[in-house]
């Protein structure tokens, strides 16, 4: 990292990638390991203006103004500047579309932000040898009355997951359409008026450049003694699954690593359904997680067809912004994520809320203890050097690592319903698997409704299984939810593939 000469923090990256954001840049090179942030805007949105908007971004955020660069061997990966802007590609819808983005068209085929994602966006690299490592879609659908305020657009970033996750891209989003509203107004703010470190013309004020998470660790987990108690924690999880031989979503064929993709199948919960599904986890004293969680483990164990007891493991990914030392705020760029495994013990006997417990008072412990700062230690300690030596630890993952059946949710995400004169919903993020993912999901609740973001193997798991998956996981949940026997409705959103 380059430091200012007057005191000031760091704001260009130059150094070694950690040891997690390099396990993420050879997952990605193995299989496709992007995060995809996407919200709807309404409203007139010319392209001068989304483009001076993205290179303001740009300007302020250090990891989106870098490409890697490694040694001939694959080794010793590192953020080397790059001049290159944000790639802003733009699409032109067939038709409109109604308020909102739940409603798929009118011949059932998924809209075209998820054909785009599932087609584009998650199975295209990002260039890291070039940079930067973002790129942007717009995919603009006609005004149905011809007036340009009804011009309604899907805005998509695609970042690889070594410098992003779920809430990276959704911050970057905002502040994307927050810089378009201040360049249509000709802001001259103090910020504005700062000057930008590349040019030295009047521009962003820059956000520092930060050390790799393992650097920003809480202080009791520094040192030795840190170290001894991280792999204690690891020490138990290992008992763990030697005593539970958890399940796992058993592919129906083996797919060589290099060949693995990703397909998504989208859901939403409209606004009175997620109202429905927080009263009733309050009631059940859980957490929206844990039932989603659970659905998903009722939807692999019913799978299996054992109606004995037994556990299935599901991973949780943790966010730890808030525990580093010190403290990242949302607005920065970086992945800042931890999947920890939750051992779930099921049986005929137990409901979807059962289950739904365990899973939240689990990771609740496993939040106070530090059990996913001991999974990014698992990395520091086993992550490989390069691609080349990285199978070993890949299959060693695919046995027994927490990505197999995966929730990662971020909660409540506040996104704005307005700004300036466009109006915003469906603000909602998507991630590829994991190189050893094989049925995954993300959700996020922003405008009101709960995106469901399903992603699966095509031929480990066939297109009719995994919509089997998906509907026995959001059946499992509408059946637990006293009134609301239907929870995704006609709202609906699903790739074909």
């Amino acid at each position: 990292m380059t430091a200012p000469t007057d005191g000031r923090p760091p704001t260009e990256v130059r150094r070694a990638l950690s040891p997690l954001e390099r396990w993420y840049w050879i997952a990605d090179q193995v299989s496709p390991l992007n995060v995809i942030g996407r919200v709807q805007v309404r409203g007139h949105l010319p392209e001068p203006l989304l483009r001076a908007a993205l290179d303001r971004l740009r300007r302020r955020h250090p990891l989106l103004r870098v490409a890697i660069a490694a040694e001939p061997d694959g080794r010793s990966p590192r953020f080397v500047p790059s001049d290159r802007p944000i790639p802003l590609r733009l699409v032109t819808a067939d038709a409109p579309v109604a308020p909102g983005d739940a409603v798929p068209p009118g011949d059932g085929s998924p809209p075209p932000w998820v054909q785009r994602v599932d087609e584009h966006e998650l199975v295209d690299r990002v260039d890291w040898r070039t940079g930067p490592l973002c790129r942007a879609v717009v995919i603009t659908h006609p005004s149905a009355t011809g007036l340009a305020d009804d011009e309604t657009h899907d805005l998509l970033l695609t970042m690889p997951h070594c410098v992003a996750d779920g809430t990276t891209v959704l911050a970057l989003l905002r502040q994307w359409i927050d810089l378009a509203e201040r360049v249509r107004v000709g802001a001259t703010d103090g910020t504005d008026s700062a000057v930008d470190t590349e040019s030295g013309e009047p521009g962003e004020v820059g956000e520092p450049a930060l050390p790799g998470s393992e650097a920003m660790f809480p202080r009791r987990f520094r040192g030795l003694v840190g170290t001894l108690r991280l792999r204690w924690l690891l020490a138990q999880d290992l008992f763990r699954v030697r005593r539970h031989r958890p399940a796992r979503v058993v592919p129906s064929r083996f797919v060589p690593f290099t060949e693995r993709r990703t397909r998504l199948i989208a859901r939403t919960l409209a606004p009175d359904q997620v109202e429905a599904l927080v009263a009733a986890c309050r009631r059940e004293r859980t957490t929206v997680h844990g039932a989603l969680a659970a659905a998903m483990v009722l939807a692999v164990a019913a799978e299996a067809g054992s109606p004995a007891p037994g556990h299935v493991t599901i991973g949780s990914p943790i966010t730890f912004r808030d525990a580093l030392e010190p403290a990242v705020p949302e607005r920065a760029v970086g992945t800042y994520v931890a999947t920890v495994p939750t051992f779930v013990a099921y049986g005929p006997d137990r409901s979807l809320w059962d289950l739904a417990r365990a899973i939240s008072d689990d990771l609740a412990t496993r939040r106070r203890v530090g059990s996913h700062f001991a999974m990014v230690d698992l990395v520091t300690l086993s992550c490989p050097k390069s691609v080349a030596a990285a199978g070993r630890f890949i299959e060693m993952m695919e046995r027994t690592g927490p990505v197999n059946l995966c929730l990662s949710n971020i909660g409540r995400h506040d996104f704005p319903d307005r700004v300036g004169p466009w109006r915003l919903s469906g603000a909602q993020f998507v991630a590829g698997l994991s190189v050893v993912g094989y049925f995954v999901s993300t959700a996020n609740t922003s405008h009101g409704q709960l995106s469901w973001n399903f992603t699966y193997v095509p031929d480990a798991l066939s297109a009719d299984r995994a919509t089997a998956l998906v509907a026995a996981s959001v059946d499992a949940v509408s059946a637990a939810i006293d009134g609301h026997t239907n929870v995704v409705g006609g709202q609906t959103e699903r790739s074909p593939r």
